[in-house]
């Protein structure tokens, strides 16, 4: 593996862990709905469990309401039930074949507690960057050890992974500054 392979697979990485960390805040609720709420619901559906969108549509009724509309008509109770067992807090209730989701009004200590979790997100994402800056640089030690690169070309690869590991962290700091924000607005 030579340096600049080294550098893109870094890059590449570590866009993946933004991109985990993105998909990981839309599933945190903010006091809006947003059908991401119910990717984590899974039903039964005959005999093995399925994630909810692929059993039924799911759409937004207005800025506080999900709706579920179940593509077979006995399905009905078993995504309610479903979403109430979910450890989202969510009440589901049926109006003949639609079911409507509405989110309740967040609390101030509610919001308090899901900030830290975003927190808590974005920490692990960090630590997950500074691991692939850590792999990134072991791998150009190996390269200069093994003759395959210069010691100049290991200063100018540690410097450039320094810069790319700089970008992302700013990036995730962003991502969770923006989450914050979103959660403590009422």
């Amino acid at each position: 593996m030579s340096v600049a392979e080294i550098k893109k697979t870094l890059d590449t990485k570590m866009e993946q862990s933004i991109a985990a960390l993105k998909n990981n805040l839309t599933k945190i609720r903010t006091g809006r709905a947003n059908p991401a709420l119910l990717d984590t619901v899974h039903v039964d559906y005959y005999g093995s469990m399925v994630p909810l969108s692929q059993v039924a549509n799911l759409s937004l009724i207005d800025a506080r309401t999900i709706s579920v509309q179940p593509w077979e008509k006995n399905m009905a109770q078993k995504i309610e039930k479903a979403i109430r067992d979910s450890d989202l807090g969510l009440n589901p209730s049926s109006l003949g074949e639609l079911i409507r989701v509405p989110l309740p009004a967040m609390t101030e200590e509610r919001r308090k507690e899901l900030t830290k979790v975003v927190r808590g997100e974005g920490e692990a994402s960090k630590v997950a960057i500074r691991n692939l800056r850590r792999d990134a640089n072991e791998a150009v030690k190996k390269l200069v050890k093994d003759k395959l690169a210069s010691e100049d070309d290991q200063k100018r690869c540690e410097a450039d992974v320094q810069k790319v590991t700089d970008k992302h962290i700013t990036e995730v700091d962003r991502l969770v500054a923006s989450k914050e924000q979103d959660l403590m607005a009422v």
